[in-house]
């Protein structure tokens, strides 16, 4: 189970209602790459893939794959407003080490 904070929720909420194309949700995945060996990757889309897990918080839809599943399991998701700029966070109690950005992990 993925979790959101209110913050994260209100983001998507925002991001979704200003998008120029229809989208039912977020979709997140882990992809190899970034400086630690796994990174993040979230954007909107109009609908679930047959194989998705789909998750709901408040509202919004979140589309998770089976293989990013099992990184993201217990993860929770918050967006931050900070002096150096604004984003997503993610606190992963699987991961075994983060890299300073905050994008990538292993």
């Amino acid at each position: 189970m993925i979790n959101m904070t209110d913050s994260a929720v209100n983001a998507v909420r925002l991001a979704i209602s200003a998008s120029a194309q229809p989208a039912g949700g977020l979709r997140i995945m882990v992809e190899a790459g970034g400086c630690a060996g796994l990174k993040y990757s979230m954007g909107l889309t109009d609908e679930a893939k047959p194989d998705d897990i789909v998750i709901e918080h408040g509202g919004v839809r979140v589309f998770v794959d089976n293989e990013s599943q099992q990184h993201l399991a217990g993860t929770t998701i918050d967006f931050v407003v900070g002096t150096n700029g604004s984003g997503f966070t993610f606190d992963n109690p699987n991961a075994n080490s983060n890299c300073s950005c905050g994008k990538s992990f292993s």
